[in-house]
């Protein structure tokens, strides 16, 4: 898989890395898919949760699975999640102006056959906006799995919608890498770090990327950089500094 993956950085030759927060979100996504539920996935930004279920989602594909998705960047309404929704289903002609028909509608296009919707940047999501999506997943013609990806924020205006909360199938939480965990994987993550000496990676890590996933693709980005302007065979502890001095 390419670097493009991370979404958040240009990184050629960069890998996903099968961290353990990846399996659980894989057997979880799968398990939750297969119940037609929802769930939700959260933890702070950049640790891994979007390119996570990008990922699981895109395995599930091959085999018929209908994945659509959608991404919040304001607080939405219940309208503009109808019209959302509308976009993210190809439906054709014009959205209907009244909400009882474009209810109707929606509800129609979701019963024709299972889909699963991934609800990225879940965090702007109001208490309306999570209760239309509680709406269509109640209706019994639907066939709908939901998976709600979002910041601490997402976690904690679900929480205080009891409705949708009590029908929230499996939660799962992002942490950062541990340090065990970061020279497990870091090393797979990008050909800068495969021969890396490990305490330099420990030092990367305490210094400027914190187990942050994102943060370790910015500083994987300037000390490619910086191998390339020295033509140094590998990283070294000097060369990581005038990387830092790029991410304060």
């Amino acid at each position: 898989m390419t670097a493009a993956t991370y979404q958040y950085v240009d990184l050629p030759d960069a890998s996903v890395v099968t961290t353990r927060a990846l399996l659980t979100a894989r057997e979880n996504i799968t398990d939750t898919v297969a119940a037609r539920a929802m769930m939700c996935i959260h933890g702070g930004a950049g640790f891994g949760k979007t390119l996570a279920v990008n990922t699981c989602l895109r395995a599930l594909e091959p085999a018929g699975e209908d994945v659509r998705k959608i991404t919040f960047r304001a607080r939405p309404t219940a309208r503009a999640v109808r019209y959302e929704l509308f976009t993210a289903l190809d439906l054709a002609g014009e959205p209907p102006r009244h909400p009882s028909e474009f209810d109707r509608l929606l509800k129609t296009a979701l019963a024709e056959r299972p889909r699963t919707f991934l609800v990225d940047e879940a965090q702007w999501l109001n208490g309306e906006a999570f209760e239309y999506f509680r709406y269509l997943w109640d209706e019994p013609s639907t066939q709908l799995a939901i998976i709600f990806v979002g910041g601490a924020g997402c976690h904690t205006v679900l929480r205080r919608e009891p409705m949708l909360s009590s029908r929230v199938f499996i939660w799962q939480q992002f942490t950062r890498l541990t340090p065990a965990e970061v020279l497990e994987v870091i090393p797979l993550f990008h050909p800068v770090w495969a021969d890396a000496d490990p305490e330099d990676i420990t030092f990367a890590d305490s210094h400027a990327a914190h187990g942050n996933f994102r943060a370790w693709a910015q500083l994987t980005a300037h000390t490619r950089t910086a191998l390339a302007r020295t033509c140094r065979p590998r990283v070294d502890q000097e060369l990581l500094r005038w990387a830092f001095s790029r991410l304060a």
